[in-house]
C-alpha cells in the first residue's frame, strides 16, 4: 500500500538490545552500555560511573552471562532474530514504498547504522517505531534522544515521526489475547497476572505532569493527565487485555518485575505476588509480560521459567507463561498498520 505520499518513507523499528554472545565479555560489555545511559540510570554521573563500572558490570556479568546462555539458541538472541525477522516481513507487506530497518538501543545492529541506511536510501520521511508499548524514559525517551542526536547531524533533516506508545492498539491487544487464548483453550486458569518490567519509583514521579501521579488510584483510568506514565499504561495494556478476555478484575493482578538495587521500585513485585498468589490456594496462573514484543531473558528466563519454579515451590501447581508476539502474523499486521497511520 503506498503512503499517499511523494517519495519513500523510511521505517526504525528499535528494540532495547542484546549481547553479541552469551560470554562474560560481551555480557559485561552490553550492561555497561546499557546501565551508562543516563536515562536509565538517572543519579549523577559520576556516582553512575562508579557504581557501573566498580561494583555491577564486574560482578553482574558473569551471573548474568550463565542465565544468557540459557537463552541463547542456534540463531543466537531471540530479541534480535526476532526483530530482523520483524523487519523482513514487514518490509514485504509495505512494499516497495518503504524501506525498513532495525537497530538496537544498545549494541548491535545499532541505531545509527539503521539510520545511515536510511539516509543512503534518500527517504523524504522517517517513521520510528520503539519497540516498547508503554512509554518510559529509560526505554523509548532513550531511543528517541538517540535518533535526535544522531540526526541532528546531517546536513539535510526529513520529517520525523515517534510513535511513542501502543499499549492500548487494537491490533497489539488482540495478538496478545490470541496467543493467550491458545493456552485458555487447554485449561482453566484460578487467575492472571500481567507482570511489567519494573522501574524505580522516582522514574514515574518525574516524569508526572504537574504532580499529577501520586502511585495509586490515578492510574485507574487513562487519559491526556497520563498518557505517557508507564504505571498508567501497564494498567491500561492490563485492562484491556482483561476485557478481551472476559478475565474479571477480581481474577487478575498487575505486577511488576526485573528490580535492581535498594530504591522503591513500582509495587507489587511479581515474586512477592506468586507466593501470596500460592498461599491464597491459587492453584494454576496464565502469566503475560505485555512489556515486551519478542522473547527475551525477562519473558523466557525470568517469567516462564524463575517464576514457574517459585510459585510451584510455594505451592502452585502449573504456571504458564504467555509467549511473547515475536512475528506473529497479527503482531506483523498491527505493526504495518500502526506505520501507515503514522
Amino acid at each position: 500500500m503506498k503512503s499517499g505520499l511523494p517519495g519513500k518513507t523510511g521505517v526504525l523499528l528499535v528494540n532495547l538490545g542484546t549481547p553479541d554472545s552469551p560470554s562474560v565479555p560481551h555480557v559485561r560489555k552490553y550492561l555497561r552500555e546499557f546501565l551508562l545511559d543516563k536515562r536509565v540510570l538517572d543519579i549523577a554521573a559520576p556516582s553512575r560511573y562508579m557504581l557501573v563500572n566498580g561494583v555491577i558490570a564486574p560482578f553482574r556479568a558473569p551471573k548474568s552471562a550463565k542465565v544468557y546462555a540459557q537463552l541463547w539458541t542456534e540463531r543466537g538472541s531471540p530479541l534480535l532474530f526476532h526483530g530482523l525477522d520483524l523487519q523482513r516481513l514487514v518490509q514485504e507487506k509495505l512494499g516497495k514504498d518503504y524501506h525498513v530497518a532495525f537497530g538496537m538501543r544498545y549494541q548491535s545492529p545499532s541505531i545509527e547504522n539503521a539510520l545511515r541506511e536510511l539516509q543512503e536510501k534518500v527517504v523524504d520521511r522517517i517513521v520510528v517505531l520503539p519497540l516498547f508499548p508503554q512509554y518510559a524514559s529509560a526505554s523509548t525517551g532513550s531511543v528517541q534522544e538517540k535518533v535526535m542526536e544522531i540526526v541532528s547531524k546531517w546536513e539535510v533533516i526529513p520529517d520525523i515521526k515517534f510513535i511513542s506508545t501502543f499499549c492500548n492498539h487494537p491490533g497489539f491487544i488482540g495478538t496478545f489475547a490470541e496467543i493467550a487464548r491458545a493456552h485458555m483453550a487447554k485449561r482453566d486458569y484460578d487467575h492472571f497476572v500481567f507482570s511489567y518490567h519494573g522501574l524505580p519509583e522516582r522514574q514515574i514521579l518525574k516524569a508526572s505532569t504537574k504532580g499529577y501521579c501520586q502511585l495509586g488510584v490515578c492510574c485507574n483510568t487513562y487519559h491526556s493527565r497520563n498518557r505517557y506514565c508507564y504505571r498508567a499504561q501497564c494498567f491500561e495494556t492490563s485492562r484491556q487485555l482483561a476485557k478481551v478476555l472476559n478475565i474479571p478484575e477480581d481474577k487478575y493482578t498487575v505486577s511488576f518485575q526485573s528490580r535492581l538495587g535498594k530504591d522503591p521500585w513500582l509495587q507489587p513485585y511479581t515474586d512477592f505476588i506468586l507466593k501470596d498468589l500460592a498461599a491464597a490456594g491459587v492453584k494454576s496462573v496464565l502469566a503475560f509480560s505485555p512489556a515486551f514484543v519478542a522473547d527475551c531473558l525477562e519473558t523466557t528466563i525470568e517469567v516462564g521459567k524463575e517464576f514457574k519454579e517459585e510459585f510451584e515451590a510455594a505451592g502452585g501447581e502449573h504456571w504458564q507463561l504467555v509467549e511473547s508476539l515475536n512475528t506473529h502474523p497479527m503482531w506483523v499486521q498491527a505493526v504495518v498498520d500502526m506505520i501507515q497511520e503514522a
